[in-house]
Order: C-alpha cells, then sequence, then structure tokens
C-alpha cells in the first residue's frame, strides 16, 4: 500500500499596510460652514471701492454703489444689480472683464487700516481644528478668487481645504448643497443635516442654512442687528464670536 503524501502549505503571506494608513484619523461629527464678510473678517469697505474700481477702469463709468445691498448677496448677483443700474449689457464677457477689474483693485483696497479679523475669529478657528471633531469650509456668495484674496490678506485662506462661492451659483440658497458635497469628498463623512453649521452675520445666511436643513449660528458682526437677526429664527445667536468655550460648547451640542 502506497503511503500518501503530506503536502505541506506554505504559510499565508499578509500584506502589511504602510505605516500611515494605520493611523485613527478624528471622526467629524460636526461640519461649520462659515461666511466670510462681517462673519470672519471686516474689509472696511474694500469689496464696495473695488468694485467701482473696476467699473470706473472697465466701462468708464465713476457711479455710486451705495444704494445697492451687499449684505450676504452672492458677487454675481451684486454684478447683475450694477450692470442694471448702469444699463449695462449683462454679457458673458462683461462679467468677466468686471470681476477681472475688481479683483485687479481689491488687493490695494484690502490695505486698509479698518480690514481687520473679527473678534474671536482665529481663536474659534485653531479651537475647532484642534478639537479634531469638526469640517470647516466656507459657504460664502464671493466668487473662490475674491475670497482667496480677501482670507489670504488676513493669514485665513489655509484654514479651509473646501466650500462653496459665487462661481457656483448666483442664488445664496443653492450654495449649501455645493458645500456639504464638498465635505463630503474631502472627509469621506455624509454629514446628517443636523451636524451642519452655517455661521453668518445676515439674514440670507440664516435662509441658506435651513434651505437644506441646517442648523445655523447668526453672528451681530455685520450690518444686522441683533434684533433683525432674531426676527428670523437663527439656532442660536451670538453678538460675537470672542468667547471661545462658548462658541465652541454651541457649536459641538446638539439642540434639537
Amino acid at each position: 500500500m502506497q503511503t500518501a503524501r503530506r503536502v505541506r502549505a506554505d504559510p499565508v503571506v499578509r500584506p502589511q499596510l504602510p505605516p500611515t494608513l494605520n493611523v485613527q484619523l478624528p471622526v467629524k461629527h460636526h461640519l461649520l460652514l462659515w461666511d466670510i464678510d462681517g462673519t470672519l473678517i471686516a474689509s472696511g469697505g474694500a469689496g464696495m471701492r473695488a468694485l467701482q474700481t473696476g467699473l470706473r477702469n472697465v466701462f468708464g463709468i465713476d457711479g455710486s454703489l451705495a444704494d445697492i445691498d451687499f449684505g450676504g448677496r452672492t458677487d454675481p448677483w451684486i454684478m447683475r444689480e450694477v450692470f442694471r443700474k448702469f444699463a449695462l449689457p449683462a454679457t458673458p464677457e462683461n462679467f468677466a472683464r468686471f470681476f477681472d477689474g475688481y479683483l485687479a483693485a481689491l488687493p490695494g483696497e484690502l490695505a486698509n487700516p479698518h480690514a481687520r479679523v473679527l473678534p474671536g475669529v482665529r481663536e474659534i478657528l485653531k479651537a475647532a481644528t484642534e478639537h479634531g471633531g469638526f469640517a470647516q469650509g466656507l459657504l460664502t456668495g464671493n466668487m473662490r478668487r475674491g475670497a482667496q484674496l480677501k482670507l489670504a490678506h488676513h493669514g485665513l485662506w489655509e484654514q479651509f481645504a473646501f466650500g462653496a462661492f459665487g462661481d457656483d451659483s448666483e442664488h445664496r440658497n443653492e450654495l449649501g448643497p455645493h458645500a456639504v458635497r464638498r465635505a463630503l469628498e474631502r472627509h469621506s463623512v455624509n454629514f446628517a443635516a443636523d451636524d451642519v453649521w452655517v455661521i453668518g452675520d445676515t439674514p440670507h445666511d440664516i435662509a441658506c442654512g435651513k434651505i437644506i436643513g441646517a442648523r445655523t449660528l447668526a453672528v451681530g458682526t455685520g450690518g444686522a442687528t441683533l434684533d433683525h437677526l432674531r426676527a428670523h429664527a437663527p439656532t442660536a445667536m451670538m453678538e460675537n464670536l470672542a468667547d471661545t468655550a462658548q462658541v465652541l460648547s454651541v457649536l459641538a451640542g446638539r439642540t434639537r
């Protein structure tokens, strides 16, 4: 009788993951979407003056824009209002020329003594980053290049890896889904609406957050009064962001 041969199995070799893939990254539980003007920074009127300079340099029109409501609007909406006021053809070519003229003037206008980061902003951005449970992006009516110029002037641009901008839509209430989608792409987290905060200083910011079911934090650091903001029923409201512990407590909580 022939004895069966025992076949020795080769040891299983399991691939080793690179060390960087074994690191446990903090889970992002909350998404903070920040407005820029009147919320993160005050530009001392730089945006309006840059638009007036662009209007003069590109179209030869030296007119006031003081009667146009800038607060909480998108750059394309504001430019369309400028074109309507001065009877300019609202063609894509004219929009591009006007925006380039605005961008050319903006850095010089930002270099004014009234342009500043608003109280508590640097501290809360730093605290939210160190907390580990927050993803932070922008939700702003500024076109992306304008947003970069404004925030880079104050050393804040690198704080935000994604966002939604006026490039995405002329209508403020259409920006939220773009910001949430980019947060998912960046962090691989499908943020529930209840875990999203839209932070801004105008009723338009509050409405923009509500349309996507997000919570809203209204701050009284822009042109709107606290009473005006209160009438639009934000989730929370603060005079400013100076109290870092209080702001972080509100943003980390679940209030509804």
